[in-house]
């Protein structure tokens, strides 16, 4: 069947937001831009961390949902493979070429374990999380029905209280049995403490995975009394890969917003009491907006609203500017604080998100700048891809 489109010929606008050697100032809004020189300094940032420190870095995909980012953070920071949330996600990261694939989740859903079975077909090491004996068997009988195998980390809920086991005696329990079973394999525990990421202060971020990491010991301690060793002993987020780093019994960082920034995260501090997104880490991705409307004299009206972003973690905010502040939005809309009347209509700003992982999720691309000229436009590859 002929597509009616001639894809070789779309206009920016009606597929794409911008086209290669165009200026900033001619993309088309609201879209996701990328500063390509701090994304990269960002990158090699935590690559160097995680070398000095023996640790591998395992990137968060669900933060970006982009093959042409993770590949990235691969050639440029050493990375050794993806962690992401969903089969779905899991699987266009291993047919877009990286080679080793975690689904930091668990899996239960007939069909989507035998899809997950099916990813080792992809050329990709394919694991995944597991909190119950009984999706051991699950997943046992998925491996050996696609004449594959899923290696399989124990999830700890070290923290979080989402997924994982409690109790070392749990762990040590289910380890046994995926070390026991057809088309599995033990390949040791994960231990992401996501509730205390966003902690302000570096001494309560702190004082929360030490107990995090006592539990993670314990446990590796254990399985060793049963000759079961862990390759991966796997954790540590944008606040808090210091810890785990430094902890001598975690092996491999899981970050992820690091990379982009958003203003959730950057408002945390450091131990010195220094905001990280002003010194750590720097803002790499933006919401480009116009201004649409300037009908009241304090205010302009920009086309990026909830449709553009998540708020679930506040509203944006303007990237270096004082004078005009995001105040509000709706469906489409943003209102601007814009008491001095600085603003015209389509002038153009960068966003921060409040939150990037779900922001990236309502876009279908990347615009990577450098110096103010668009130099790549990568597709969000796993963008919707919740299943």
């Amino acid at each position: 069947m002929n597509s009616l489109v001639n894809w070789n010929e779309l206009e920016v606008g009606y597929d794409i937001p911008a086209r290669v050697g165009m200026r900033e100032s001619e993309v088309q809004t609201p879209c996701l831009v990328v500063d390509l020189d701090a994304l990269e300094r960002n990158i090699k940032k935590m690559g160097d961390f995680a070398k000095a420190n023996g640790m591998r870095h395992r990137v968060h995909g669900k933060m970006h949902k982009s093959v042409d980012v993770a590949l990235l953070q691969e050639k440029l920071g050493g990375s050794c493979g993806v962690c992401c949330q969903k089969v779905s996600e899991a699987e266009v990261f291993a047919r877009g070429g990286i080679k080793d694939v975690l689904v930091s989740n668990q899996v239960r859903d007939p069909a989507k374990l035998a899809r997950l079975a099916r990813i080792p077909m992809l050329g990709a090491r394919t694991i995944v999380c597991v909190d119950d004996l009984a999706n051991v068997a699950e997943l046992s009988a998925a491996a050996t029905e696609a004449g594959t195998q899923i290696e399989c980390l124990v999830e700890i809920d070290c923290g979080a209280g989402r997924c994982g086991v409690t109790t070392t005696p749990a762990v040590v329990e289910i380890a046994i049995a995926i070390d026991r079973a057809d088309g599995l394999k033990f390949a040791g525990l994960q231990a992401y403490h996501g509730a205390m990421q966003h902690l302000d202060l570096y001494s309560e971020r702190e004082a929360k995975i030490q107990g995090a990491i006592a539990m993670v010991r314990d446990a590796v301690d254990a399985l060793a009394e049963h000759q079961l060793t862990c390759d991966i002993v796997g954790g540590g987020g944008t606040g808090s890969y210091y810890f785990e780093g430094a902890s001598g019994v975690y092996n491999e960082l899981q970050c992820g917003s690091y990379a982009f920034m958003d203003a959730d995260y950057g408002r945390i501090l450091d131990d010195k009491g220094q905001r990280i997104d002003q010194g750590e880490w720097e803002n790499a991705l933006f919401i480009l907006t116009s201004v649409m409307s300037h009908a009241k004299a304090d205010k302009a009206i920009c086309d990026a609203g909830l449709k553009a972003q998540s708020v679930d973690s506040g509203l944006p905010v303007i990237f270096g500017r004082d004078d005009v502040k995001y105040v509000k939005c709706s469906d489409e809309h943003g209102v601007i604080e814009d008491t001095h009347g600085v603003l015209k209509v389509n002038d153009k700003l960068r966003l921060i998100p409040g939150h990037c992982d779900p922001t990236c999720n309502v876009h279908d691309w990347y615009v990577g700048v450098r110096k103010g000229v668009v130099e790549v436009v990568w597709p969000v590859s796993a963008r919707g891809k919740a299943y």
